[in-house]
């Protein structure tokens, strides 16, 4: 069951789909964006076990801050036992996930259904690190 989806800020909404929490991001993800998202990312992937999704999708631009923010989302979730996914079809992001290895760690899915879906495999348990 899909919940609407409320404006959590100018970058982000955050609805809940099937047992997850999806948080999808919006416009330009820079270091203003991510200063407003982390405490709302923080927050989604604080319980027990979270099953979270992030939809870079309706993302414009994707920087370097941004990529902190899918490596601090990832470790918080593995460290719960969790379980993340993203969403993303942009040429350039997907490019520059690709160059910085994330691809290997949080393979990107090319829809909502598809993350969503419980035969998509968990993230590979390396590089947990805190170096983001």
């Amino acid at each position: 069951m899909v919940s609407d989806p409320a404006p959590c800020s100018g970058y982000l909404r955050i609805h809940h789909d099937r047992g997850h929490v999806v948080l999808e991001l919006h416009g330009e993800i820079d270091l203003l964006a991510t200063t407003e998202i982390t405490s709302l990312l923080d927050s989604a992937t604080s319980g027990p076990a979270p099953q979270v999704v992030i939809d870079l999708r309706c993302v414009e631009f994707f920087d370097c801050s941004g990529l902190r923010l899918l490596y601090r989302a990832r470790r918080r979730v593995l460290a719960r036992d969790g379980r993340l996914g993203l969403v993303c079809t942009h040429p350039l992001t997907l490019r520059m996930l690709r160059v910085t290895g994330l691809t290997r760690i949080l393979p990107p899915s090319a829809s909502l259904e598809e993350a969503l879906s419980p035969s998509e495999a968990a993230e590979a348990p390396e590089a947990t690190s805190d170096a983001y």
